[in-house]
């Protein structure tokens, strides 16, 4: 009897951001997959509504309110799956976020801050995840972006902090291979996430011709970005590790 890849039936998995967007996303499909999920985030509310439907697909869920930026409260939340599930094994570092603005009106506070929520979150998360998951092994997904990738003005701070990650999931990598421990991550390129969309209706652009600057032209959906998650944590990327992948439309997107 042939075994399905994709089944996650009896595992935990930890994401940040899972109250909107890409992190909805994410732990839709790893419930559909037969994971149980943690669901973190700052906002309450959001992440009560995707807990709900992660009931109504027939799996377990738990909500803990975590700002990412607070290392105590990132070691909290790992702590909080152990004491809930007992064991821990797929890590998504979905939470993160941007801004633009003219060069000289970046602060120092600001640097830190992008650097704090998009980076150093993802550094201590993941060690906290790591000491549990060296138990049976496990998978680690950070959610990075194109701008990692190439120069987007006004946004050096945020890009500097996702390039940080890619090269951080390549360490990780080659440090917790020995735990049976795989690490990668997705460079996502522009994505009809809700403040995505919620910026083109107040600018009045379309989002397709807006995000579209890439082969396909067109944004990405949200699910576009959870696809290939799944097949990441899954043993059908059993071999994989280390990567960054580009989730784009494209190689120039």
């Amino acid at each position: 009897m042939k075994t399905d890849p994709f089944d996650l039936t009896g595992q935990v998995a930890i994401v940040t951001g899972a109250g909107t967007g890409i992190g909805r996303a994410i732990a839709y499909l790893l419930a559909d997959h037969g994971a149980d999920l943690v669901l973190a985030g700052r906002k309450v509310e959001p992440l009560e509504v995707t807990a709900a439907e992660v009931l109504a697909r027939g799996r377990r869920a738990s909500v803990i309110p975590t700002d990412v930026k607070d290392a105590k409260a990132c070691e909290r939340l790992v702590e909080a799956a152990m004491e809930t599930y007992g064991r821990l094994d797929i890590l998504i570092n979905n939470a993160g976020g941007s801004r633009a603005k003219s060069l000289d009106t970046w602060t120092l506070e600001d640097f830190n801050d992008m650097v704090a929520l998009n980076l150093t979150s993802v550094w201590v998360l993941s060690l906290a995840a790591g000491k549990h998951m060296r138990v049976r092994g496990g998978s680690i997904v950070n959610i990075s972006s194109m701008a990692s990738l190439r120069a987007v003005p006004h946004s050096a701070p945020y890009g500097a902090a996702k390039a940080g990650v890619n090269n951080l999931t390549a360490v990780l990598s080659v440090d917790m291979a020995p735990y049976k421990i795989r690490v990668n991550c997705i460079a996502c390129g522009t994505i009809k996430s809700e403040g995505f969309l919620r910026a083109m209706d107040r600018l009045k652009l379309d989002p397709d011709v807006t995000g579209g600057a890439n082969p396909m032209g067109r944004a990405g959906e949200v699910d576009e970005i959870a696809w290939p998650t799944l097949f990441l944590v899954s043993k059908g990327a059993s071999f994989i590790t280390g990567q960054t992948i580009a989730v784009s439309g494209g190689p120039i997107s």
